[in-house]
């Protein structure tokens, strides 16, 4: 398929994989942003291709995963009202609340429904004029210009009965607060290439600049991957911090005004809780005032809502980079894909998950081996 075969050569993988090992000099420690990065990295087996020394620390950019788990409970107490039609994508009807899920809550008679568009909802809300039609906004900046379209077009269409449950989080303050942290033992950054295609990367020069991090906006094939690896090493073996671009096919420093506009006329930024991590300061979006009555959690009465997590999962720390899967004592026991803890080990884009079905870890191989289709390139590049 144009734009995907020729970035999953195994041929080039291999060059690219011996460039790493014949420049890199001393151990490095890099973080890939996105969860579907860390996904192609743990499927392909890239991060154990590096050479001895260079680690991938698997960052918090899969938004299920940090969506906290008062916002899910907030969702499942919607949800449950019987003139609510409650709309969410796939990913968020397996991540567990407290005491159930969106899938459990459909079963027993909630009106929950997928959706692949916001615009979906907006469209289901104008043909039930007579029930309440919610949707989860949840993402980073990538799925934000979509989620602003819905509302600014409910409020064209002068829909009174249409809300949505935000819960959008920002990734460079994220990026600040784990570079902040004195834990923190990430020297270099693979950013979210379809994040920066919408917002572009100038938000990230002066985190290189003051933190000395190289940054790299880097795809999701497995040669983005890999070329992204490279040029950060390159950075780290020079001394050098600056942004660079491996995404060029997608990503413009300035990225795409058009979305930033439709964003920002619907959102303003304000401090947001990770799911793990805590409240971020100006890390996520909230409906201007303008559009406050198009706000689930107020309409529902529903902000006060206050959970603990599972004690035994860790995803917190899996989160910030601090531990793996591996380092979690309820992994492929307590916490599988069938029966989760925490939204890691469901999503689609989860570190867990990505663990979990490559295998790794496990006493016996996982009941679907998704990826064997890849063995030939995972065979080249080791």
């Amino acid at each position: 398929m144009k734009y995907v075969d020729e970035y999953r050569n195994a041929e080039l993988a291999r060059k690219l994989v011996d460039e790493i090992h014949r420049i890199t000099t001393r151990p490095w420690a890099l973080m890939e942003v996105c969860g579907g990065q860390t996904h192609t990295l743990v499927k392909q087996g890239i991060d154990e291709a590096l050479p001895a020394g260079v680690r991938m620390i698997h960052g918090p950019g899969c938004p299920v995963c940090v969506t906290p788990l008062e916002q899910i409970d907030k969702a499942l107490a919607i949800a449950a009202r019987p003139d609510v039609i409650f709309t969410s994508y796939g990913d968020m009807l397996r991540v567990p609340g407290s005491t159930t899920d969106l899938l459990s809550l459909k079963a027993r008679g909630a009106d929950v429904r997928i959706v692949y568009s916001p615009l979906d909802a907006v469209r289901i809300a104008a043909a039930n004029p007579d029930r309440e039609v919610v949707f989860f906004a949840i993402g980073f900046e990538t799925t934000a210009p979509a989620n602003a379209m819905a509302v600014a077009q409910a409020a064209r269409l002068g829909l009174g009965n249409f809300t949505v449950l935000v819960s959008h989080v920002l990734v460079p303050p994220a990026m600040t607060a784990i570079l902040e942290s004195p834990t923190c033992q990430v020297q270099a950054f693979l950013a979210a290439g379809h994040v920066c295609a919408v917002m572009g990367w100038t938000e990230y020069e002066p985190i290189a600049e003051r933190y000395h991090v190289p940054i790299v906006v880097t795809g999701f094939e497995p040669l983005d991957l890999l070329e992204g690896i490279l040029m950060a090493i390159r950075q780290l073996e020079a001394g050098r911090a600056v942004v660079e671009n491996q995404y060029a096919r997608a990503v413009k420093r300035e990225g795409n005004r058009a979305a930033q506009e439709t964003v920002f006329r619907v959102f303003d930024v304000g401090e947001r809780t990770w799911r793990g991590i805590g409240t971020i300061p100006a890390s996520g979006y909230h409906l201007r005032s303008e559009f406050a009555r198009f706000d689930a959690e107020a309409r529902f009465d529903v902000g006060d809502i206050h959970t603990k997590e599972h004690p035994a999962c860790i995803a917190g720390q899996i989160l910030q980079g601090t531990k793996t899967p591996l380092d979690c004592t309820a992994y492929g026991v307590l916490c599988s894909p069938q029966k989760p803890l925490g939204a890691p080990m469901v999503s689609a884009e989860g570190v867990c998950s990505a663990y979990h079905a490559a295998g790794r870890g496990l006493a016996a191989p996982t009941a679907f081996p998704l990826y064997d289709l890849t063995r030939s390139l995972r065979e080249a590049i080791k």
